[in-house]
């Protein structure tokens, strides 16, 4: 099992060439076997994006969601008392970003590696990575 960050979940849909060879041979491997943690704060910021016409698509935000669920192996991952517990006492070496440091903190509590090109998360010493 990977946790994907929010841009991996939408390059992965809508533009896989961005991704790195490993970043897609660790997300196919993952969705064939135990899956892909998507976490929850990623539905907000892909709304977000939506409707402030940063990331156009032809579906409505639900439609894109649901298509994504439907065709990937993914496992929501709710922001849990122990997540939310972590992403407030990461190190500084994580941005303040609150999604970021959500993402990481799920990432470390299940974990898994993070899927990310996320440069500041993969300089992190406490959040391993994949890209």
């Amino acid at each position: 099992m990977v946790t994907a960050d929010t841009h991996v979940i939408i390059w992965e849909a809508l533009d896989p060439k961005q991704l790195s060879n490993k970043a897609k041979s660790q997300f196919r491997k993952a969705n064939e076997s135990t899956g892909i943690i998507f976490c929850d704060i990623s539905l907000w910021e892909i709304s977000m994006l939506i409707s402030k016409n940063r990331l156009e698509i032809e579906a409505t935000f639900i439609e894109f969601i649901e298509l994504l669920f439907k065709t990937r192996n993914y496992v929501l991952q709710s922001i849990t008392p122990e997540i939310a517990d972590i992403s407030n006492n990461l190190l500084k070496d994580i941005n303040s970003d609150p999604a970021d440091r959500i993402i990481a903190a799920t990432s470390i509590f299940t974990k898994s590696d993070l899927i990310t090109a996320d440069k500041n998360l993969l300089s992190s010493k406490i959040v391993k990575t994949i890209w």
